[in-house]
């Protein structure tokens, strides 16, 4: 029932139930007829009139003749072919893996091929058709089996056990390539289905390459498995598949190993969409809705010598086509917008695509420059996956041409974006300062409020400001800002970086109220560093801190705050620290405290003073803070608080009791002046004033201001004039022709809130004791005239400075 053709490799017929099996020399060719494991004594090989019962080898150059006694030979024999493949001493035979010898008889039948190659290259074998990875132990429907394997120097290593039609198309082995194919005895198959592809480096164990076409699933395992992979070793599954398909990978069972050094971890790697790979553990959530093609490699550790544990991996892929994608193309036009895009995808477990102005042109992370107009669509189950972060540039011809048009500009994000469904992440506006101009930011209708999350001053809407300031060789940031607040504006004279930071859904719900929330002006520019303009809600307290807090105050750099106190209310300020807290390098550190009136009280700190607890002020009031060069580590950070009282109706009755007073006052020096008006007329001889030598000119508490004498620094102060002289404009025309006016005082009657104060001197640290430094101090003009209505100097333990103006 056997007929065959004769050939060098067959089993020939040569009678009826007679094989004969002839091998040519050097074909590396072994064929082994091995006995089952069922009773021997059913069915024996004959070899002539000899009877067999044991495993008959038939080596190259051999030939072999036999029969078997029985008709159902397969039940108890199968045939084991090996051949051994040289890719060490020439060049491999590439192509298809021959069947050889062919015709066997119908018996069960396992092929070995063993590749010989360099342990440096790697041996590509690609299979027609596709094979699907089963567990060791497992069967495949037609009882058609692929093992493959490779060798470690002596050790071999199970690659993986396959059947027939699955996604697997090529293995990538180190070194020597082993592989079997098991046939059942009924099998028909002609061809192996393997082909030797190329030999090349790869740099690790093995690649296992899966390709997907359509909706489909694998599962795979790592080398070994079920026991571990080789230590310190590194494996790769490439998966392959269409951008319009999506993977999702599930960790089925894992295993770690005891690392002594490394660590075991998976790695991805989309070549198309990110440069850098994703390293996660094993034990992490594992990405799902991929795009396209990827990589997923294994890497193992240096194991613990006395127990090593095993590093194993079981997963499945599956592969799908979107769900829920939204298939709606957006016109994203920026040719009227100086503003670049980033749009992408911000989870690595859901991953979106990105498509510009092709399905085919699809990404997860895409970037859109100003100028141009982009037609987008998102492949994504989830929009919200999906962030855009903008950067808008505001330079100085724009800055030039609002300028000349005397316009503010308006920060607002872009129309064309708030019309798509995508969130904001942030929006950076970049403001390049002029060198005659200060900016003015306002926030007139919703005006803003500073996060202060330690005060339980915070933020919590879908959006704030993030502002920062910088000019070359310093940069520094005024601080986090929401609306609904009580700062009216700031003032800068630096470049200015402010970013738009949203916080979820309501976003889309307020970002109309955004729209008209900052404007920019333009100013003249100011010496001043930073000023900040509040007009407080009397019903609420609010705390301020510095700016740069987190670094401290930059050195020599002086902020400014203009607080306005509602009408019939009393401002309490408040420092939320008892000290400066730095020592200074360089000049000194004050906080210059001052109400915007004519007859206002100074308070001036100084770095070594104890801060005042608490000041009532009535009017509206600045607050300057000018640093030093602190010593090393140190920073000037401070925190203080506003509120506000209803003036009591003692003080109003004080000041109605004060204010007549005043009017007396007023009427009795008119009387006086007319009286001494007459005087004047009766007497034609010309009034000078008087120099009194006696009168010690030190003010009380100021002994030693000045060191020189009186004849050598020239000074001239008076220490009383007569008040012929205050009034000297009464004298008549012929007595002031004689008599120059000489030593006039004026009191200030301009506005008060118009420009910041100037801070007291920045003087260099003397070594002298506490008690010169304070005599040292310099004093202001009205400290060195003396009148009728000078006010005593309030003196605070030495802490406090307070000086009337």
């Amino acid at each position: 029932t056997y007929i065959q053709n004769s050939c060098p490799y067959l089993f020939s017929l040569l009678i009826l139930g007679a094989f004969e099996i002839s091998l040519q020399l050097g074909g590396n060719i072994t064929v082994k007829i091995k006995p089952g494991f069922s009773s021997l004594n059913t069915c024996a090989l004959h070899e002539g009139k000899k009877p067999h019962f044991s495993e008959q080898i038939i080596k190259p150059g051999q030939k072999f003749q036999f029969t078997f006694d029985c008709s159902t030979p397969e039940k108890y024999w199968s045939i084991l072919v090996e051949k051994t493949i040289d890719c060490l001493s020439g060049p491999c035979p590439f192509g298809d893996v021959q069947l050889q010898p062919p015709g066997l008889p119908l018996l069960n039948r396992t092929f070995i091929w063993e590749a010989k190659a360099n342990r440096r290259v790697g041996l590509e074998l690609k299979f027609s058709p596709w094979l699907r990875q089963i567990l060791p132990g497992d069967t495949c429907p037609d009882q058609i089996i692929y093992n493959i394997g490779s060798r470690l120097g002596k050790d071999r290593v199970h690659i993986g056990t396959f059947c027939r039609n699955g996604s697997v198309s090529r293995v990538k082995a180190q070194g020597d390539a082993i592989l079997s194919l098991q046939l059942p005895w009924d099998s028909k198959l002609a061809a192996s289905g393997v082909k030797l592809e190329s030999r090349s480096s790869i740099q690790r164990l093995c690649i296992i390459e899966s390709t997907f076409k359509g909706k489909s699933s694998a599962t795979l395992m790592s080398a070994n498995y079920p026991f571990g992979l080789p230590e310190d070793e590194l494996m790769t599954w490439q998966f392959v598949l269409p951008s319009s398909l999506r993977a999702d990978i599930n960790f089925i069972n894992y295993t770690k190993p005891n690392c002594e050094r490394k660590y075991e971890r998976v790695e991805y790697s989309l070549l198309d969409y990110f440069p850098d790979a994703r390293v996660l553990p094993l034990d992490d959530v594992q990405p799902v809705n991929i795009p396209g093609s990827f990589n997923l490699s294994l890497y193992g550790c240096d194991q613990d010598d006395v127990n090593p544990g095993l590093l194993r991996l079981l997963f499945k892929v599956v592969v799908d086509y979107p769900k829920n994608e939204e298939n709606v193309t957006y016109k994203i036009d920026l040719t009227h917008e100086k503003t670049n895009l980033t749009v992408y995808s911000k989870s690595s477990v859901n991953e979106c695509l990105i498509c510009v102005h092709s399905s085919r042109n699809c990404r997860p992370n895409v970037t859109l420059e100003y100028g141009r107009t982009y037609f987008v669509t998102f492949l994504c189950q989830n929009l919200e996956n999906i962030r855009i972060i903008a950067e808008q540039s505001i330079g100085m011809r724009k800055i030039v041409r609002f300028l000349l048009h005397e316009r503010c500009i308006s920060l607002a994000v872009p129309s064309v974006l708030l019309q798509l469904p995508i969130l904001i992440e942030t929006f950076t506006w970049k403001i390049q300062a002029l060198e005659a101009v200060n900016i003015e930011i306002r926030s007139s209708t919703l005006k803003l409020k500073q996060h202060i999350p330690n005060r339980d001053q915070r933020c919590n809407g879908s959006y704030s400001y993030i502002i920062n300031g910088s000019n070359p060789g310093r940069s520094w940031s005024l601080g986090y800002f929401c609306p609904v607040g009580d700062i009216k504006k700031i003032q800068i004279k630096d470049n200015i970086t402010i970013t738009l930071k949203t916080f979820g859904k309501r976003w889309f719900n307020e970002s109309n109220a955004q729209k008209g929330d900052l404007k920019l002006f333009f100013k003249p520019v100011l010496q001043e560093d930073c000023i900040f303009t509040l007009s407080p809600d009397p019903k609420t307290k609010i705390y301020v801190q510095t700016p740069n807090w987190l670094e401290g105050l930059l050195p020599f750099m002086s902020v400014y705050w203009n607080i306005s106190v509602p009408p019939k209310q009393v401002a309490q300020l408040t420092f939320l620290n008892e000290r400066m807290g730095i020592t200074c390098e360089k000049s000194r550190a004050f906080i210059y405290i001052k109400e915007q009136s004519s007859r206002a009280v100074e308070t001036v700190c100084r770095d070594d003073n104890v801060l005042p607890k608490t000041l009532n002020l009535r009017q509206h009031f600045w607050i300057n803070i000018t640093n030093c060069k602190p010593s090393a580590k140190q920073q000037l950070s401070l925190q203080f608080l506003v509120t506000f009282q209803k003036k009591s109706d003692v003080t109003i009755i004080i000041g109605v009791v004060a204010g007549g007073i005043a009017v007396l006052v007023i009427i009795g020096l008119l009387i006086c002046c007319v009286k001494k008006k007459r005087k004047r007329k009766e007497s034609h001889k010309p009034v000078v004033g008087v120099y009194n030598t006696n009168v010690n000119n030190l003010l009380p508490g100021r002994q030693g201001i000045f060191k020189k004498e009186r004849k050598k620094n020239d000074s001239h102060v008076y220490a009383v004039i007569e008040d012929v002289m205050v009034y000297g404009h009464l004298l008549d025309n012929s007595t002031r022709s004689e008599m120059a006016e000489v030593g006039v005082y004026r009191p200030f009657s301009g506005p008060v809130s118009t420009t910041p104060p100037s801070p007291p001197p920045i003087r260099k640290i003397s070594k002298s004791s506490d008690q010169q430094e304070s005599t040292n101090m310099l004093v202001t003009d009205s400290e060195n005239y003396t009148f009728a209505h000078h006010v005593p100097e309030d003196i605070h333990n030495g802490d406090l400075n307070v000086i009337p103006l």
